[in-house]
């Protein structure tokens, strides 16, 4: 299985960005739908934003138009832009793979997470 290895993470005021990366291992990125998650405090685990092999894009209504996800298969890296951050996107963020893009659930491996905190 792929491995997966998060960063990028940290403290960030209200209406700041931070931009997460995920390298994953192996030499078959490139074929593999991917995506982020989050678990906050006391919270299930959420999907955010997935993108498949060819390109397209999910995302969660809640951060829509303020994260966008992005992959450079030649790094075999996926990326999530995070703008405008507010506080309730205080988690610990994971990425996965083998994510299906209809539902944003996903059925391959995680990563061990970072931790992304927005301050008010």
């Amino acid at each position: 299985q792929v491995q997966l290895v998060e960063s990028g993470g940290g403290l960030v005021q209200t209406g700041g960005s931070l931009r997460l990366s995920c390298a994953a291992s192996g030499r078959t990125f490139s074929t593999y739908n991917m995506g982020w998650f989050r678990q906050a405090p006391g919270k299930e685990r959420e999907s955010v934003a997935g993108i498949s092999w060819s390109g397209r894009r999910t995302y969660a209504d809640s951060v829509k138009g303020r994260f966008t996800i992005y992959r450079e298969n030649a790094k075999n890296t996926v990326y999530l832009q995070m703008d405008i951050l507010k506080p309730e996107d205080t988690a610990v963020y994971y990425c996965a793979s083998g994510v299906n893009i209809e539902t944003l659930q996903a059925s391959g491996s995680w990563g061990q997470g970072t931790q992304v905190t927005v301050s008010s």
